[in-house]
C-alpha cells in the first residue's frame, strides 16, 4: 500500500466509517438477508474499483428465441389491437371482458411458468420486451400482465412448491384458471416485509371436518394489485408456534401461504383507484381465518422462510417489471413528443428548433437510449443464470426516476396539452 493510501485509511476512511457507523442503525436480521441474498455478477466488478470492461462488452446480446419471435409477432400485436386506452381508463375503468378472455387463452400470465406445466417458460428478455410494448399501449394492461409473472404465486411455487402444489396450481395458472395475487403491503409497514403486523399462529382447526395441524392467520393488506379479480391469494405474514407444535421455536418468521379467495374468512375490500388507472388494485383483510399446513408455499419445511424466499425472487423480479415500464415511458415519450415537437407550430416554425424544447427533446432521446441498455443489460444477466440483487436494484430505482425526469421533459413541450384527459 502507498504512503497516500495509508494516509487516506487513517485520516479519512477510517475517521469517516466510525462516524459513519455511530450515525447509521444497526441492520436487522431481514436486511442482512436481502442484502446477502442473489448473487454477484458484473456489479462485483464495478465496486472493486477498476473493473474490466472488456468482461463487460464480452456478454453476448440477448437474443429472443422462434417461440418468442412468433408469441410477439403474433399474440401480441392482436393484444395491441385489442386495446383503447382512452375507452378503458376513461369509460370501462376496466380491461374489456374479450382482453381478459384473451390474456387467458393465450397464456399471457404464464411468461414465467415451466412449460411441464403448460406454461410459456419465455427468458427474462422476452418478459421484459413484453411487457414494455404493452406499456407503450396502455399501463393498464401492462401491470394486469406484469403482475402474475413478478414476484408473487407462480415464481414461488416455481422454486418452492412442494411436488403437489406445483402439480396443482401451476397448471391453473398457466391456462388462466386462477388468477393470483400477492398480498405483502399494509396499511402500518407498507412493503417492510419485517415490519408487518399480519400474523398467523400454528394450532390445530376444523377443515373440511376433520381436525388437522394448521395456522390461524390474521391479517390487513392494501394496494395489492389483481386483488379484486384474483381467485387465489398468496399472503406474506408471520409466524408464530406458542405451543412448539412444529419445533422448538416459538417466533419463527415471515412466511408465505398460498389461499383461494373463496376460503372462509378472506375478504377482499372495495376497489381501490390507482390515479384514475383501469388495472385492479385493492385490499384484502382475513380475521382468525384457518388454514391447513399444506397451504404454505412449499409446506411445513418452509415456514418462516419467507423472506428469504422473498428476496431471493425479487432479485430477479425487480430487475423485469419496473425497469420495463420505465423503458416504456422513454419510448412512447420519445415518440409522440418527437412527432409533436414536429408539427406543433409556433411563430411559424416547429417547435422544435426553439432552442430550450431542442435541449428537452434531446434529453428524451438520450435517456431513452440508456433505459433500453439498461434494460437489456440487466435481462442479459438474469438469463444467464444470475440473480444480481445489487445491479437490479439499481435497474429499479434509476430507470423509474429516469422515466421521470423524461415525463417531465415531455409535460413541459406539450405544455396545455399534456394535461388534456379528453380527445383533442
Amino acid at each position: 500500500m502507498s504512503t497516500l493510501s495509508k494516509w487516506r485509511q487513517r485520516y479519512i476512511s477510517d475517521p469517516a466509517f466510525k462516524t459513519f457507523k455511530k450515525v447509521l442503525p444497526p441492520l436487522s436480521d431481514t436486511e442482512k438477508e436481502a442484502m446477502e441474498a442473489g448473487s454477484v455478477w458484473w456489479d462485483g466488478e464495478l465496486f472493486s474499483g477498476s473493473p474490466n470492461w472488456d468482461t463487460l462488452l464480452d456478454y453476448p446480446k440477448p437474443e429472443l428465441s422462434s417461440d418468442e419471435k412468433a408469441f410477439i409477432d403474433n399474440q401480441l400485436e392482436t393484444l395491441l389491437d385489442m386495446l383503447d386506452d382512452y375507452q378503458i381508463v376513461q369509460h370501462d375503468k376496466d380491461l374489456p371482458a374479450e382482453v381478459w378472455n384473451f390474456l387467458r387463452k393465450e397464456k399471457f400470465f404464464s411468461l414465467i411458468i415451466s412449460k411441464k406445466y403448460g406454461g410459456l417458460d419465455f427468458s427474462a428478455y422476452a418478459n421484459s420486451t413484453i411487457v414494455t410494448k404493452i406499456a407503450s399501449r396502455s399501463l393498464s394492461a401492462a401491470v394486469s400482465v406484469m403482475v402474475p409473472n413478478s414476484l408473487g404465486p407462480g415464481e414461488l411455487l416455481s422454486h418452492y412448491g412442494t411436488k403437489e402444489q406445483k402439480e396443482y396450481w401451476l397448471p391453473r395458472l398457466a391456462h388462466g384458471d386462477e388468477i393470483p395475487c400477492f398480498a405483502l403491503t399494509g396499511p402500518e409497514a407498507g412493503s417492510d416485509a419485517g415490519s408487518i403486523p399480519d400474523r398467523g399462529e400454528v394450532c390445530y382447526g376444523d377443515f373440511n371436518g376433520k381436525q388437522v395441524l394448521g395456522i390461524k392467520l390474521s391479517w390487513n393488506k392494501r394496494y395489492i394489485t389483481l386483488a379484486p379479480v384474483a381467485t387465489v391469494l398468496g399472503l406474506a405474514f408471520k409466524l408464530f408456534d406458542p405451543d412448539n407444535l412444529i419445533g422448538d421455536q416459538e417466533e419463527l418468521g415471515i412466511t408465505c401461504a398460498l389461499i383461494p379467495v373463496d376460503h372462509d374468512g378472506v375478504e377482499i375490500g372495495e376497489r381501490h383507484n390507482p390515479l384514475g388507472m383501469a388495472f385492479m388494485n385493492g385490499p384484502t383483510r382475513g380475521n382468525d381465518v384457518f388454514i391447513p399446513m399444506d397451504w404454505l408455499i412449499g409446506g411445513q419445511e418452509y415456514a418462516g422462510k419467507g423472506w428469504r424466499m422473498l428476496v431471493e425472487c425479487l432479485s430477479a423480479g425487480r430487475g423485469i417489471s419496473l425497469p420495463a415500464l420505465g423503458t416504456a415511458i422513454g419510448h412512447l415519450t420519445a415518440r409522440t413528443t418527437g412527432a409533436y415537437s414536429y408539427v406543433r407550430k409556433q411563430f411559424g416554425t416547429s417547435i422544435g428548433n426553439f432552442e430550450g424544447v431542442a435541449q428537452a427533446m434531446g434529453r428524451i432521446g438520450g435517456l431513452t437510449y440508456l433505459l433500453e441498455s439498461a434494460r437489456t443489460l440487466t435481462t442479459t444477466a438474469l438469463d444467464s443464470g444470475q440473480k444480481p440483487g445489487i445491479v437490479t436494484a439499481i435497474a429499479k430505482y434509476h430507470m423509474t426516476e429516469l422515466a421521470r425526469v423524461i415525463l417531465n421533459d415531455s409535460m413541459d413541450i406539450h405544455a396545455g396539452r399534456a394535461i388534456q384527459l379528453g380527445p383533442m
